[in-house]
C-alpha cells in the first residue's frame, strides 16, 4: 500500500470540500479542464479514484506525529501528562507546559490535534459520501473501501471523544453553505454511538483478516472497537459490566482467530521486532501509521534520541533533540517490584547507552532513553552502518493490547478472571520474564492488568487514556494506584485537577465558531 499511497496520493492536493486533480498532460492545453475546477462530482468517477481518496485518508492519520514547534511533535502530547515522561531539552514552551499541567486552549500541540483530527474527518467524509456513485466499480472492492473509511473516521473521532468529551460530530462533506458549517458540539454518548456503529460498518465490510500492506484489517476493526467498548465502560460513560462484556467478546474473537492462525496474528518473540520495519504491519501491529522513505519518515526518532549536549553521537543520522524520555522512577518501577523484568534490560524498552555514529564504540549515555520505536536499521549498529532513514511505522493498535483488553474487561464483567483471562496476562508477563499468576481475587488481577498496561503500553499514547477512563493512576512507589484526582506527578510535582480529565478546546477554534462554547470546566 505504501507505493501506492505515493502514486495516488501524488495526484491529489486536498482542501476543505474540494479535491483537486492534476492533468495528464495527454491532451492540447486548450482541451484540457482547469485541474483546479474538479470538484468531488466531477472527479469520483473511477475506482481509482476511490483508492486514491481513501489512500489519502490513511495519510492523513500520520498527524499523529506532526511537527510541533523546536524539538517536539503532536506524539508527545499524549505522554507529556502521564508523568512518565521527561525532556532533556526543555526548550519548548507548549510541550512544558503539558509535562507541568499548566496547558490552556493555546498549547500548540492541543490545537494540532484539533485541527488535523478533522482534517481526517473532512477527508473521509468525502470518501463516505462519492465513493458510492462511481459507477461502474466492483462492489465488493467498494463495499470494503468505505469500510476502510468508516475505521478510520472512528478511530479520529474516537481520540477527539477521549480528548474533549463533547466534539462537533461532522458526519458529512461540508461547504461554506452547509446549513452546520459552523456545528455545535454534540454529546460525548452520540459521538461514542457514531463511532460504535462506524466500525460495526467496517466489521461487515468485508475485509481480510490481515492486511500487511498496511491498509486497515477486520482484526484491527474488532480490536478498535473492543478498545472503545473497554472505554465507554468506564469514565465518562461509566456503562459498567454490560460493556465490559461487549469489550471482552470482541476481543474474544480476535483472541479466538489468532489461536487458530498464529502465523497470522499473535505476539512477537522479541521485543526488538516491535521496531524493526521488515516487521510492519504484521503478526503483532494490526494497525500501525504508516512511514516510507520519499514520502514521510518516522517523526519520532529525533525526539528519542538523545539531545547534542552529549560529547558524541550514537547514530548515523547526528545528533537528537532527547525530548521524550522515561523519568528514572518509571523506568526503576519496573525492576524494583518485579526484579526479572526483561523490558527494562539494556535494549529492549529503554537504552542507557549505543555505540558512537550508530556503529561504533559503545558510549555510555547517563540516563535511559525510550527504544522501543528506535530504528536500528536507520541509526546503526556494530559492523552495520545505520542508512539515515527511517521506514518504521508507528504502532496504534498491537495484539498484546488485545491480550489485556480481554484480561481487563472478562474479569470486570464476571466477577472473576477466568482460564482465559490469566492465559491472556500470562502471555504478556511470560514474555517480558515474570512469574505466572494465579488465584487473585478480582480486585487484584484487575491492577495486575493495569500494571502490565502501564509497563507494556508506555510511550504509545494509550496510558494517559488509561488514567482517564479508570480515574486511576500507577504509583511508581507502591506499585499501586492512586485516585487520578489528587494524584502528583513526579516529573513536575504538579497534582493532577479534575479539569485535567479533558483537554481545553483550541482557542483559535472557539473563535472561528462561537458555537463551541462553553470552554471545558476549569479552563
Amino acid at each position: 500500500m505504501k507505493r501506492n499511497i505515493i502514486n495516488k496520493t501524488l495526484q491529489l492536493v486536498l482542501s476543505g470540500a474540494m479535491l483537486i486533480g492534476m492533468g495528464s498532460g495527454c491532451q492540447k492545453f486548450l482541451d484540457e479542464q482547469d485541474p483546479s475546477n474538479l470538484s468531488p462530482d466531477s472527479y469520483f468517477t473511477l475506482p481509482e479514484h476511490a483508492d486514491a481518496a481513501v489512500y489519502a485518508a490513511y495519510a492523513r492519520t500520520r498527524l499523529v506525529g506532526y511537527g510541533a514547534g523546536i524539538f517536539s511533535n503532536n506524539f508527545q502530547l499524549l505522554d507529556a501528562p502521564t508523568g512518565t515522561m521527561t525532556t532533556g531539552t526543555a526548550q519548548n514552551s507548549d510541550l512544558n507546559n503539558l509535562l507541568g499541567l499548566v496547558y490552556n486552549g493555546d498549547n500548540l500541540h492541543i490545537g494540532q490535534w484539533w485541527k488535523e483530527l478533522y482534517r481526517e474527518i473532512a477527508q473521509t467524509n468525502l470518501v463516505l459520501d462519492n465513493v458510492p456513485n462511481i459507477n461502474p466499480m466492483d462492489e465488493a472492492r467498494k463495499k470494503a473501501v468505505l469500510g476502510e473509511a468508516h475505521f478510520l473516521r472512528a478511530w479520529a473521532y474516537f481520540y477527539a471523544v477521549r480528548l474533549w468529551g463533547d466534539v462537533p460530530l461532522i458526519l458529512k462533506s461540508q461547504t461554506p453553505l452547509s446549513e452546520d458549517f459552523n456545528p455545535s458540539r454534540a454529546k460525548t454518548e452520540d459521538v461514542y454511538a457514531s463511532i460504535v456503529q462506524d466500525l460495526q460498518t467496517a466489521e461487515a465490510a468485508g475485509l481480510s483478516w490481515t492486511n500487511t500492506s498496511g491498509r486497515v484489517g477486520l482484526a484491527a476493526v474488532k480490536a478498535e472497537l473492543a478498545k472503545v467498548y473497554l472505554t465507554m465502560a468506564g469514565f465518562p460513560l461509566n456503562k459498567g459490566a454490560a460493556y465490559y462484556k461487549l469489550a471482552a467478546d470482541k476481543a474474544k474473537e480476535v483472541i479466538d482467530y489468532a489461536n487458530a492462525h498464529p502465523g497470522e496474528i499473535g505476539l512477537f518473540a522479541n521485543y526488538s521486532d516491535l521496531h524493526s520495519s521488515a516487521m510492519n504491519n504484521k503478526l503483532e501491529h494490526l494497525f500501525q501509521v504508516q512511514y516510507l522513505t520519499g514520502v514521510e519518515e518516522n517523526p519520532l526518532q529525533s525526539i528519542m534520541l538523545p539531545n547534542n549536549s552529549l560529547s558524541k553521537n550514537i547514530s548515523a543520522t547526528g545528533s537528537g533533540v532527547g525530548s521524550s524520555m522515561p523519568t528514572h522512577s518509571f523506568y526503576d518501577s519496573y525492576k524494583k517490584f518485579e526484579p526479572t523484568d526483561k523490558r527494562t534490560d539494556e535494549q529492549q524498552f529503554f537504552y542507557t547507552s549505543y555505540f558512537v555514529d550508530g556503529s561504533g564504540a559503545a558510549f555510555p549515555l547517563g540516563a535511559p532513553y525510550i527504544f522501543k520505536h528506535f530504528d536500528v536499521e536507520s541509526h546503526g549498529m556494530p559492523g552495520k552502518p545505520g542508512t539515515k532513514h527511517s521506514n518504521l511505522n508507528v504502532p496504534q493498535i498491537r495484539y498484546a493490547e488485545v491480550l489485556l483488553i480481554y484480561a481487563e474487561a472478562q474479569n470486570r464483567s464476571e466477577g472473576a478472571a477466568n482460564i482465559d483471562a490469566y492465559k491472556a496476562l500470562n502471555a504478556i508477563r511470560q514474555r517480558a520474564n515474570l512469574l505466572p499468576l494465579a488465584g487473585l481475587s478480582q480486585t487484584a488481577f484487575e491492577q495486575a492488568v493495569w500494571r502490565e498496561r502501564w509497563h507494556e503500553f508506555c510511550f504509545e499514547g494509550i496510558i494517559w487514556f488509561d488514567m482517564v477512563r479508570l480515574q486511576k493512576v500507577y504509583n511508581e512507589d507502591t506499585n499501586g494506584f492512586d485516585a487520578f484526582i489528587g494524584h502528583i506527578n513526579k516529573n513536575s510535582g504538579s497534582a493532577l485537577e479534575k479539569k485535567h480529565l479533558l483537554f481545553p478546546l483550541p482557542i483559535f477554534e472557539m473563535k472561528n465558531n462561537p458555537n463551541l462554547t462553553p470552554q471545558n470546566e476549569g479552563y
